[in-house]
C-alpha cells in the first residue's frame, strides 16, 4: 500500500503556515489528479490546492478553520491501484515509514528553487524530452505560476508544430485569482482567518430575512481588514486640496494624450506621481513594522485598489512607480485595471506593494477613512473633486473666484507615524498636486 502525503504548500517566499479555510472533498472520496482538494489562506494570499495523484483520501489531518505550518501532511491519499487491504497490521509501521518517503512512480525530476510540478507535469515533461532549465521557464497559468497539465500539454503541442512561444488560452476565476489582500509582518502574530467569526456574538435571524455565505474572497478580506485593525492603531487625517490648476491640465491634455497614447487620461497618474515624489522626501512611510523593527523599503511600489464586478477589491501594484513617467503611469494603471478586471493578474502585479491609494472619488464620496493594507504602514484615499467658491489671494487683493477642491485622507499606523509626520507628508502630497504645472 503506497499513501501519498498531501502537504501544506509555500504559496510564497516569507510564508511559514496556511490555514485551511475549506476541503472541497472528504475522507473516502475518490479524487482525481489536478482535482481541487482544499483552499488554503496565508498571511499573504489565497488559494486552491489541487490534488497532484489521483486514488482515495483516506485521511484528513488538519481541518477547517485549522492552521499548520508549510510542509506539514494535512492529508493521506492512497495511491490509485492500491488497497488498504495490500498490507498487513504487522506491516502497517513499515508502510507508514515508506510513505513519509518520495513515491518514486510519481516523481521523475525534483522540482528547482520555490516552483512545484505535479507529478503528471514531470512525467509529461519527461516523456517530451524536456529539460529542467527549459521546464522552468515555461510559463504556467495555475497560482504563483503553477505549470498545469494544461500548460505543459500546450506547450509540448506547440514545440511540436514548431513555434517558440506559449498562449494563454484560460484564465482563472475570481477565486482562484491570488488576492491582494493585507498581510503581516510576523508569522507569530497571524491569527486564524475564522478566529473573527469565532469570537463574534451571534445574529439572530428573523422571519424573511435572507442569509447569504460570503464568498471565498469576500471571505478573505474581510478576515484581512479585521486583522488590520488590531495590528495596527489606525490614526486618519484629511486635508483640502486646491486641484484647479490639475484640472485645468489635465482638460487642455486628455483630447492629445487620448489620440496619441489611446488611453484615457484620468487623475490617478497625477496622484500616484505626487505620492511617489512625497515617499522619497518621507522614507518612514514607505515601510513596514516587524516586531519592534523599522523596516524601510527601498522601492516605492504604489498599490490602486480596485473595485471587480463581483463587488470584490483587489489591489494590482505598480512597481517602482518614483521611476516612471506620467504616460508610464496612466499605461500601467490602465492596464493593471483592465487585467484586474478581467481576472488576468499576475502572481507580480498584486506583489510587493509598499503603499496603497484608494479612490473614493469614483463614487462621488468627499472622503473615506480606509484600512491600512498589511504589511504596509499608510494608505491614502482620495475624494471626488468639484467646484466650490473660495478666498483666493491676488496681487490686487483677496477675490472670492470658482475652484477646483478636493480632500486628501492618510490612514497611517500610529506604531511609527505620528501626527507630525502624517500632516507633513499629507501635505506634502497636496503642494504637489497644488503646485501642477499646466
Amino acid at each position: 500500500m503506497s499513501k501519498f502525503e498531501i502537504k501544506m504548500p509555500k504559496l510564497g517566499e516569507s510564508i511559514t503556515e496556511g490555514t485551511i479555510m475549506k476541503w472541497s472533498v472528504k475522507k473516502g472520496d475518490v479524487i482525481q489528479e489536478d482535482e481541487v482538494l482544499f483552499e488554503v489562506s496565508t498571511a499573504k494570499v489565497s488559494a486552491e490546492i489541487p490534488s497532484p495523484v489521483a486514488g482515495t483520501l483516506v485521511e484528513i489531518l488538519v481541518q477547517e478553520g485549522e492552521t499548520a505550518p508549510v510542509g506539514a501532511v494535512v492529508a493521506l491519499v492512497l495511491l490509485e491501484g492500491e488497497t488498504d487491504d495490500s498490507v498487513s497490521t504487522d506491516d502497517q509501521n513499515t508502510v507508514d515509514k515508506e510513505s513519509a518517503e518520495p513515491v518514486p512512480a510519481q516523481q521523475t525530476e525534483a522540482p528547482v528553487a520555490d516552483r512545484w510540478y505535479s507529478p503528471v507535469v514531470l512525467r509529461l515533461a519527461n516523456e517530451a524530452g524536456i529539460q529542467q532549465d527549459e521546464l522552468n521557464r515555461i510559463p504556467g497559468t495555475g497560482f504563483e505560476g503553477r505549470l498545469s497539465k494544461k500548460d505543459i500539454k500546450d506547450y509540448i503541442e506547440i514545440k511540436q508544430s514548431g513555434k517558440t512561444s506559449v498562449a494563454r488560452k484560460e484564465t482563472k476565476t475570481a477565486s482562484e485569482q491570488k488576492v491582494a489582500v493585507p498581510q503581516e509582518s510576523k508569522p507569530s502574530t497571524t491569527a486564524a482567518p475564522a478566529a473573527p467569526a469565532k469570537t463574534a456574538p451571534s445574529v439572530p435571524v428573523g422571519a424573511g430575512d435572507e442569509v447569504k455565505e460570503m464568498n471565498f474572497v469576500r471571505r478573505i478580506i474581510a478576515d484581512r481588514m479585521v486583522e488590520s485593525k488590531r495590528i495596527s492603531p489606525h490614526v486618519t487625517t484629511v486635508i483640502e486640496v486646491d486641484v484647479t490648476k490639475l484640472v485645468r491640465w489635465r482638460d487642455k491634455h486628455k483630447d492629445d494624450f487620448k489620440r496619441q497614447e489611446g488611453i484615457n487620461l484620468t487623475y490617478m497618474p497625477a496622484f500616484v506621481e505626487a505620492v511617489s515624489k512625497a515617499l522619497i522626501e518621507f522614507p518612514q512611510v514607505n515601510a513596514s513594522v516587524d516586531g519592534y523593527n523599522v523596516i524601510l523599503k527601498k522601492n516605492i511600489n504604489v498599490g490602486i485598489a480596485v473595485s471587480l464586478n463581483d463587488g470584490n477589491l483587489i489591489v494590482p501594484v505598480i512597481h517602482n512607480s518614483d521611476r516612471l513617467s506620467l504616460s508610464g503611469l496612466a499605461h500601467s494603471i490602465d492596464s493593471l485595471a483592465l487585467k484586474a478586471r478581467a481576472n488576468k493578474l499576475s502572481a507580480d502585479d498584486i506583489q510587493g506593494g509598499t503603499f496603497t491609494i484608494t479612490n473614493f472619488g469614483s463614487f462621488k464620496n468627499i472622503f473615506g477613512t480606509p484600512i491600512i493594507n498589511q504589511p504596509e504602514v499608510a494608505i491614502l484615499a482620495v475624494g471626488y473633486i468639484e467646484k466650490k467658491p473660495a478666498v483666493v489671494e491676488t496681487p490686487e487683493g483677496d477675490v472670492i473666484a470658482i475652484r477646483h477642491k478636493m480632500y486628501l485622507s492618510l490612514s497611517y499606523d500610529h506604531r511609527i507615524i505620528d501626527g507630525s509626520l502624517g500632516g507633513a507628508f499629507l501635505k506634502r502630497v497636496a503642494d504637489y498636486l497644488e503646485a501642477w504645472e499646466a
